[in-house]
C-alpha cells in the first residue's frame, strides 16, 4: 500500500540543494537568534500556511513559469514557503525586535504575498470557465461552524485547553477546514482523496450502510476532529511548561490541517 500522497516527488537536484541550504541556514539563524514565539506569532504564520497551498494550486493548474514550477510541487512548496517565511521572521525580528511589531510584520508580508497568488488562481479559473465560488464559500462557512462548536466543546470538557490560546484554536480550525472540505469534495464534487491513510478512512465509511444516506465524508470529519482535539489536549502541558516549544508544535499541527484544507477550497473554486 502506498504511504506517501499521490503526486509526492522531490524537485530536481539543484532545486533540492538550494532548498536544503536555505532551510539549514534559516533554521540555524532562528535557533541562534531565538525570536519571541507568542500566540500572535503562530497566528501571523497563517497566511504563509495558505500561501503554500495557493502556490500548489497554480502548480496543479500548470500556469507557473518553468523555472519556478519545481519549487511549487509536493513537498517542495512547503519547504520553499518555510524558507521565505523564516527569513521574513528573522528580518522582522532584527529590524523591530518587538514582540508585538514582529508578528504584525510577518503576517502582513505573508498576506501581501498571498493575495496576488489567490487572485491569479481565481483568474485562471475564470479564464477557463471553471470558476465556481459557491461550494468553496459553503465549505468555509461550514468549517467555521464546525471549528467553533468543537472548540466550545473542548473548553467545556477540558477547561485546561484554554492554555493553548489562539494557537490551539487555530489547530482545531485548520483540521476542521481540511475535514469539511474533503467531505464536500468527495461526496458532492466528485474529487478523489490523494492521501492513502485518509483514503482508507473514506473507503471504510463508504462500506457502511450509512453511505447511501449521508455519504462517506462524515467519518473523515469526525476522525480529524477527534485526533486534533486529543493532540491539542496532549500539548496543553507542553505549552504551560515550555511555551515556545508548545506553540511551535501547535503551529505545525495547524499547518498540517490548514494547508490541505486551504488547497481544497481554492482548487474546488477553480478546477
Amino acid at each position: 500500500m502506498a504511504v506517501l500522497p499521490e503526486g509526492f516527488a522531490l524537485p530536481p537536484l539543484p532545486y533540492l540543494v538550494v532548498l536544503a541550504v536555505g532551510l539549514v541556514a534559516v533554521g540555524a539563524l532562528l535557533r541562534r537568534r531565538r525570536p519571541s514565539v507568542t500566540d500572535a506569532t503562530v497566528v501571523a504564520l497563517t497566511p504563509w500556511m495558505v500561501l503554500g497551498s495557493a502556490l500548489h494550486v497554480l502548480y496543479a493548474l500548470e500556469t507557473l513559469p518553468p523555472v519556478v514550477r519545481p519549487l511549487a510541487g509536493t513537498p517542495a512548496v512547503y519547504l520553499t514557503v518555510a524558507v521565505v517565511a523564516g527569513a521574513t521572521w528573522l528580518g522582522a525580528d532584527a529590524g523591530a525586535g518587538d514582540a508585538d511589531t514582529t508578528p504584525r510584520f510577518v503576517g502582513g508580508v505573508g498576506l501581501v504575498a498571498l493575495v496576488p497568488v489567490v487572485a491569479a488562481a481565481l483568474g485562471v479559473g475564470a479564464g477557463r470557465g471553471s470558476l465556481r465560488l459557491l461550494p468553496s464559500i459553503a465549505i468555509l462557512v461550514g468549517a467555521v461552524a464546525v471549528a467553533v462548536a468543537t472548540w466550545a466543546l473542548l473548553r467545556r470538557g477540558y477547561a485546561g485547553v484554554t492554555a493553548t490560546g489562539r494557537a490551539g484554536a487555530l489547530a482545531v480550525a485548520g483540521h476542521a477546514l481540511d475535514g469539511v472540505s474533503t467531505a464536500v469534495g468527495i461526496d458532492l464534487l466528485g474529487f478523489d482523496e490523494r492521501t492513502p491513510l485518509s483514503a482508507l478512512v473514506l473507503e471504510f465509511a463508504a462500506s457502511l450502510p450509512t453511505n447511501s444516506l449521508i455519504g462517506s465524508g462524515w467519518l473523515f470529519v469526525a476522525v480529524k476532529l477527534v485526533v486534533v482535539s486529543v493532540v491539542v489536549i496532549a500539548l496543553t502541558e507542553t505549552v504551560r511548561e515550555d511555551p515556545v516549544w508548545g506553540r511551535l508544535l501547535l503551529g505545525f499541527v495547524a499547518a498540517v490541517g490548514l494547508g490541505p484544507g486551504a488547497h481544497n477550497v481554492l482548487l474546488f473554486a477553480v478546477a
